[in-house]
């Protein structure tokens, strides 16, 4: 008798039931994987607990189309209910653009697999089958296990040098302090069966780095407008995000371990002490893949020398705060003939304007701009951010001095003030100082959800608005960690008591004996202002910038 534990229970089959049964077959194993076949599945081999441990990969595979349908990473010691679970996603929930079904069969390879399927899936009315080979999950295997040095496409020695040398170039006109990401830009190209192409910068919100280099506008538009769906799981962004079409230019920021254990929270990151250019493709067909064909290459090369002349070109025109309407034609040498090329680079204003409409934005169409900036260029490298409150004897000697701005008086008068203190240098702190008064002063502190769309992390960033309509991200708060979201939690309630009122102190001594813990000496300015919800500042939930280092 079959254990009633292990057996669909009568309300998943009914469910189940009532998708398309496809005449099909489908193929489906458990296999254990080695850590390298663990990065090709985009996962880092290690168990929650950070402690190594043997891996299994459950594959299930539609060997009519010869299409993979789900794919699922376990610890070796898991039970076999895990491959059921892997199939009724693979039924339910596939990968890509395949349409939910049952099928008619389903094949394994392993006995104790193939009996407890027969027990689990008894009523569901799809036949449990047994084959002692199967040919495409096999094929899968195989072309998992080769050494990753066959996948790599075969460029000329110099050309990963000149890559990185404009990618750095790139780095350094850090076009991202003036772009956000949906700010479009266009190439003409119009080499190697490329026409137009259309540039995304990453990296205003200061959570991801680099370039998207659309091969059609459809495929931008397509992504964005997925990518706002509230309504989308982790894994179906995933998916979104392995269907676009472009080519990529991320940098991986290598933190120092040494110094960044000096930082008193475990979310909070200084700079980092190494930045890595990473190149590679994505395309709905066969996801990310970081080998580049020779004219992919020399399209990336050709791309970036185009765009390092213009952001050198037009850095001052970009950081206003209008999105303005430009074009420069430039000439290039082919990389790969030799001869001269002509690229043409423009703003897009008006795809920017119908994207800020068809995303919710509220964006006349003739009024570009009009939405929100983020930025995270004014909070100094290294500084550190603390979330506390002051009692009324701490606080009113910092609403003393000509170094108090508030956007209402009278001052807070109230016991407890909520405080985020931003703690620096004296000079940097004097520079941050100088830019917020330029910025229109402190005028809300906001707390806005933002997700990470590949690794799942959902996070609380910490902005500052600026009277000029900017939002700058001083922090970022990891929901899952227990010490953040109680921080978090109290920051709320305090703000709840102070019915809004809170303050931003720009602090000095971050060196000294004062570090951590700055006081009225420290202070070098200190903004009283108002906690404001997202929906107060007409905030959407944002999402990480499309982390790109993922295999």
């Amino acid at each position: 008798m079959t254990n009633p534990m292990y057996t669909l229970s009568p309300f998943t089959c009914a469910r189940l039931k009532r998708l398309p049964k496809q005449p099909a077959v489908w193929e489906g194993d458990r296999r254990p994987i080695s850590e390298g076949m663990l990065d090709a599945f985009g996962y880092d081999g290690t168990t929650p607990e950070g402690e190594d441990e043997a891996s299994d990969c459950i594959l299930w595979v539609d060997g009519t189309e010869g299409a993979l349908r789900a794919v699922t990473i376990i610890p070796a010691d898991t039970g076999h209910e895990a491959v059921v679970r892997t199939l009724l996603q693979a039924m339910e929930h596939p990968q890509g653009a395949i349409p939910p079904a049952r099928p008619h069969k389903i094949v394994v390879r392993d006995r104790e697999i193939h009996f407890f399927l027969r027990g689990a899936l008894q009523d569901l009315d799809v036949t449990v089958d047994h084959a002692d080979t199967l040919p495409i999950i096999n094929e899968i295997f195989e072309s998992l296990q080769q050494p990753e040095e066959s996948d790599e496409a075969a460029l000329p020695d110099d050309w990963q040098k000149v890559l990185n040398e404009q990618a750095r170039q790139l780095w350094d006109n850090a076009p991202w302090n003036n772009l956000g990401d949906d700010q479009i830009l266009k190439i003409d190209l119009n080499r190697w069966d490329l026409d137009t192409l259309y540039v995304s910068v990453l990296g205003m919100a200061g959570l991801e780095y680099g370039l998207l280099i659309y091969r059609s506008l459809e495929s931008l538009t397509q992504f964005r407008k997925t990518a706002m769906l509230d309504t989308l799981s982790t894994r179906q962004m995933q998916q979104a995000f392995l269907s676009q079409d472009c080519l990529f230019l991320n940098f991986d920021l290598v933190q120092d371990e040494a110094s960044s254990t000096l930082l008193p929270l475990p979310w909070m990151q200084s700079a980092p002490s190494e930045v890595i250019p990473e190149f590679g493709s994505l395309h709905p067909l066969e996801g990310l893949r970081t080998a580049l064909e020779l004219e992919e290459a020399a399209a990336l090369r050709v791309c970036l020398e185009g765009l390092n002349s213009f952001f050198e070109e037009y850095e001052s025109a970009l950081s206003g705060a209008d999105f303005p309407d430009l074009s420069h034609d430039y000439r290039v040498t082919d990389p790969i003939k030799g001869e001269a090329l002509k690229v043409s680079i423009a703003t897009c204003p008006t795809i920017t304007a119908q994207l800020a409409v068809s995303e919710g934005i509220g964006v006349d169409p003739l009024s570009p701009m009009e939405f929100p900036r983020f930025r995270d260029d004014y909070i100094p490298e290294g500084a550190m951010v603390l979330l506390t409150r002051l009692s009324q004897k701490t606080f009113a000697p910092l609403q003393k001095g000509q170094h108090y701005h508030a956007i209402a008086k009278p001052p807070f008068k109230g016991k407890m003030m909520p405080i985020v203190i931003i703690q620096t240098s004296r000079p940097k702190a004097q520079k941050l100082v100088s830019q917020l008064q330029a910025a229109g002063e402190v005028q809300a502190v906001c707390f806005n959800p933002g997700g990470d769309p590949m690794t799942g992390d959902t996070l609380q960033l910490g902005l500052l608005h600026t009277g000029d309509s900017d939002f700058h991200l001083f922090i970022e708060i990891l929901e899952d960690d227990s010490h953040d979201s109680e921080l978090l939690e109290k920051w709320h309630q305090w703000c709840e008591e102070s019915k809004g009122v809170c303050g931003v102190m720009i602090a000095s001594g971050i060196t000294g004996a004062a570090r951590g813990k700055p006081g009225p000496k420290e202070k070098v300015a200190f903004f009283e202002t108002v906690f404001k919800t997202p929906e107060e500042l007409n905030l959407p939930p944002l999402q990480m910038s499309y982390a790109l280092d993922w295999e």
